[in-house]
């Protein structure tokens, strides 16, 4: 399957933008299960001053704003070759070793509630039966509800609250998938959707290692693993390794986001 993907990102603000830089982590990587075809990113209110590959091997581009400015848009588009792998990307490679990936983070440390969230999983179960029936235990607990949670939410906060977006639940399940013994990230992509062409966000979800078997996907919010209508972007230990956009800027005005994602099969 071939996928033709197109997202802009456009920030208006009130006041005219002294100084700012943002890192975009918004390039498909090419991998034994998706190829790049061809990608482009073109910044208009502002320029890309380098692009280089961090240490998950995350294609970043670093922008900065033009002096002055009052709206910057990026966008991004290209096509993406696809093949279904039953949500197994296969063996951990790269320069991160896999060992990193059982360290908890800011937004996946371990509590109370996420240990009793984990408790509820049966045991005596293969280690693939287990992490599938940890991704319908966690969508149990927590509600698909957008709009309803805060980007810097822990996994702890985030089954308190009892519901959040595909973020939250790729953070609770990496939380508990890393106290039961499993390796964990988090994926950032594009998801191509069967009633919906365009949306206002890109897609999350989690991987989990399985010796033998790889890397293997677990979209807690479709409650599915990720085939050949998933795009692969961006990983990290958690959200903030793999945000699409992320950086600062000088000056107290008002900003406003509007995001614009579209995927269609070509």
């Amino acid at each position: 399957m071939i996928l033709h993907i197109s997202h802009t990102t456009t920030y208006d603000y009130d006041t005219p933008v002294a100084y700012a830089l943002q890192q975009l982590r918004l390039t498909p990587k090419t991998t034994r299960v998706q190829t790049v075809k061809h990608w482009s990113t073109t910044v208009e209110g502002g320029k890309k001053q380098l692009s280089f590959e961090d240490a998950h091997r995350n294609t970043v581009d670093l922008i900065s704003f033009d002096a002055g400015t009052q709206r910057i848009t990026v966008r991004c588009e290209g096509e993406v070759e696809l093949t279904d792998y039953n949500g197994i990307t296969g063996q951990h490679g790269g320069f991160m070793p896999l060992w990193m990936f059982d360290r908890t983070t800011a937004l996946t440390r371990p509590g109370p509630a996420s240990r009793k969230l984990l408790n509820s999983v049966p045991l005596g179960l293969d280690p693939v039966a287990r992490l599938h029936a940890l991704s319908d235990v966690v969508f149990a607990a927590v509600g698909y509800k957008p709009g309803a949670s805060k980007v810097g939410w822990t996994a702890e906060q985030v089954i308190e609250a009892g519901h959040g977006v595909c973020q939250d639940h790729a953070h609770v399940f990496i939380t508990c998938a890393r106290v039961a013994g499993y390796p964990a990230r988090y994926v950032s992509g594009y998801l191509l959707m069967d009633d919906d062409t365009q949306g206002e966000a890109t897609h999350a979800w989690a991987e989990a290692y399985v010796a033998d078997l790889g890397w293997i996907g677990f979209d807690v919010s479709n409650q599915i693993c990720p085939d050949s209508r998933y795009v692969r972007v961006a990983t990290g230990l958690d959200y903030a390794d793999a945000a699409p956009v992320s950086g600062m800027r000088l000056g107290a005005g008002a900003e406003k986001l509007i995001v614009d994602v579209q995927v269609q099969q070509q």
